[in-house]
């Protein structure tokens, strides 16, 4: 008997916005620009591809293309979507930095 196997998709999990949180938490942790843009637009897919491209003014295959593995999108656009999102970003001083900003 063989097995079927499905590709697991994570946006069909990111069903709460506490998910949601925690999977941008672990984007952002990374310092990966390219894994934090799929992160985003595996976000966007969840919440739904043709919303975020109505709220952000962009068509869906800019997002599609931008936020896809191999994109890079502008900081213009990553804002927007998260905006449309409500995602926010916040500045800390890191705790490396605070060594360095004590110093001086």
């Amino acid at each position: 008997m063989t097995e079927k196997l499905t590709t697991f998709d994570i946006a069909e999990e990111l069903t709460s916005s506490e998910a949601i949180a925690a999977y941008m938490a672990d984007a952002f942790e990374s310092d990966d620009a390219s894994y934090i843009a799929h992160a985003l637009g595996v976000v966007a897919r969840s919440k739904g591809m043709k919303q975020i491209a109505e709220q952000t003014g962009l068509s869906r295959e800019q997002l599609y293309r931008s936020f896809s593995e191999n994109g890079n999108p502008t900081l213009k656009t990553t804002l927007a979507v998260m905006k449309a999102l409500g995602i926010k970003l916040t500045a800390k001083v890191s705790t490396d930095d605070e060594t360095t900003l004590e110093a001086l």
